[in-house]
C-alpha cells in the first residue's frame, strides 16, 4: 500500500482548482447537529378539553412527517418527545424550560391554551429556538407578542371570524352576543370579531365570560337569550364549545337565535352531529376532502388514528414539522436562528399548501376557505361534512402588515 504525503495531497487538490480551506465547510456544516440528534418537542393538551383539537392526533401527524423525512436529517436521528401541558401555564412553562435547557430539544411544535403559548414563545425567543404554533389561536402571537422564532401555521382569532362575520351581517344577522371563554384566547377572539362585525355594519349588544372547561352554561345562556341578539357567537373551543351548543339547544335558543362558531374543527362537527351543526359557516385553512393530495394524506392519517380524519391543527402539525426538517437539511445545521431563516427563505410545498411563504412576523401566508356544514342528506361517505363556498387569498385572510403591531414588520 502506498501512502501519499500531506503536501502532495494539498498540491493535488490545488491542481483541481479547489481551495483546501473551503473543504471543511460542507462537512462541518453537515456536522452541526447538537448532541448528534435533532430533537423535536410536541406539547399540547393530551387529555383535557382541547385534546381532540390537537393532542394525540397531532403527535400522529408529527410522526408521519418524521417518517417522510426518512427518520434522519443530516445523517442524524430525529427524535420526537411528547408532553401534556394539561392546559396549565405553569406546567407548560416548566416542560418547555426543561426541554430546551436540559433535554436538548431543538424545536417545539404544538397548540393549546393561548396563555401557555404566549409564555412558551417568550422562552423560545430567549433561547433562540423555533416555536411552531399549530392549533393555538390568539392573534397576539403574530401581532404585539410576535417573535423572530415563532410561527403561526394554522389559524388565529383574526383569520377565523373575518369572512364569517362579514358574510352573516350581509345576510341580515346584524346583532351579536358573545359567549366567550375567560382567558386571553377568548378575549382576543371577541375583540377581533367585534371589529369585523362593526366594519360590516353590525353591532354587538352584549357578552359574557365563562370559565375554561366548565360544564354548566345555564346562567351564561340565559343572558344570551335575554339579549334578543340575532347571533350568539361562540368564542370558545374544544369541550366548552360542544357543551355550550348542546345546552343552548336545550334552553331553546335555537332557532330563534343563530349559534355561530368562530372556529369549528371537523372533530367538533362530528361530535355535535350534522343534525345540530348543519348550516353552520366557518373559516378553515384545511379540509381533508379538498383534493387528491389532502385525501391521500388523510388516508394515511386515518390508518394511524383509528379511522378519524385530520383536522386543521393536526394537518398543520405535519406541515410545520416537515418544513422544519427540510430547512434543517438545507441549512446544514439545527441551530435555531439559521433554521428559521431557511424556513422563511424556502417556499412551503405539501399536500395542503403550494409555494406558501412565511412572513417576517411568523405568519404562514396560506389561503383560508369559507365552508358550510352539510345537512345529513347531502353526505355521501364518512366525514363528508363540508361544502367549500369560497377561497380567501392569504392577503385578505390574515392581518395586514399595515395594521400589525409586530416590530418585525416595521423594518
Amino acid at each position: 500500500m502506498k501512502f501519499v504525503g500531506q503536501r502532495a495531497v494539498h498540491s493535488a487538490i490545488l491542481g483541481l482548482g479547489v481551495s483546501l480551506a473551503a473543504l471543511p465547510l460542507v462537512s462541518g456544516a453537515r456536522a452541526q447537529v447538537s448532541d448528534d440528534v435533532v430533537k423535536i418537542g410536541a406539547m399540547s393538551d393530551q387529555s383535557g378539553p382541547y385534546a381532540d383539537n390537537g393532542g394525540p392526533g397531532s403527535v400522529v401527524a408529527a410522526r408521519l412527517a418524521i417518517e417522510d423525512a426518512g427518520g434522519k436529517v443530516l445523517g442524524k436521528k430525529i427524535e420526537l418527545v411528547v408532553a401534556d401541558d394539561q392546559n396549565k401555564p405553569d406546567t407548560g412553562v416548566a416542560i418547555v424550560s426543561r426541554w430546551v435547557d436540559h433535554d436538548g430539544v431543538d424545536m417545539v411544535v404544538g397548540g393549546s391554551a393561548s396563555s401557555i403559548a404566549l409564555a412558551t414563545q417568550e422562552i423560545m425567543k430567549q433561547r433562540g429556538k423555533p416555536y411552531l404554533l399549530a392549533g393555538t389561536a390568539s392573534s397576539d402571537l403574530t401581532n404585539g407578542a410576535c417573535s423572530p422564532m415563532g410561527q403561526q401555521w394554522v389559524l388565529d382569532t383574526y383569520s377565523l371570524p373575518k369572512a364569517v362575520a362579514g358574510s352573516l351581517v350581509k345576510q341580515g344577522l346584524d346583532s351579536w352576543f358573545f359567549l366567550t371563554v375567560d382567558y386571553s384566547f377568548g378575549k382576543a377572539w371577541q375583540a377581533d370579531t367585534t371589529k369585523f362585525i362593526n366594519a360590516a355594519g353590525g353591532k354587538v349588544v352584549g357578552s359574557v365570560l365563562h370559565p375554561l372547561n366548565t360544564s354548566d352554561f345555564s346562567s351564561f345562556l340565559l343572558q344570551a337569550q335575554a339579549s334578543k341578539a340575532k347571533v350568539v357567537a361562540m368564542a370558545n373551543s374544544g369541550a366548552d364549545f360542544g357543551n355550550a351548543v348542546k345546552q343552548a339547544q336545550e334552553f331553546g335558543l335555537t332557532p330563534a337565535q343563530r349559534l355561530v362558531p368562530l372556529g369549528l374543527m371537523i372533530n367538533q362537527t362530528h361530535s355535535l352531529g350534522l343534525e345540530t351543526a348543519q348550516g353552520m359557516q366557518l373559516s378553515t385553512p384545511f379540509y381533508w376532502d379538498m383534493n387528491d393530495g389532502t385525501r391521500a394524506f388523510a388516508k394515511r392519517f386515518m390508518a394511524a388514528f383509528g379511522g378519524r380524519p385530520p383536522n386543521e391543527a393536526q394537518a398543520g402539525t405535519y406541515s410545520a414539522v416537515r418544513h422544519y426538517l427540510k430547512a434543517v437539511e438545507a441549512a446544514g445545521t439545527d441551530e435555531g436562528k439559521a433554521v428559521v431563516a431557511k424556513m422563511k427563505e424556502l417556499p412551503i410545498n405539501d399536500f395542503s399548501m403550494k409555494d406558501v411563504r412565511i412572513r417576517d412576523d411568523g405568519q404562514v401566508m396560506r389561503p383560508m376557505y369559507l365552508a358550510q356544514v352539510k345537512s345529513p342528506k347531502e353526505v355521501k361517505y364518512p366525514y363528508d361534512y363540508y361544502t367549500i363556498i369560497e377561497t380567501i387569498p392569504a392577503e385578505q385572510a390574515w392581518r395586514p402588515a399595515s395594521e400589525s403591531a409586530c416590530p418585525l414588520l416595521k423594518k
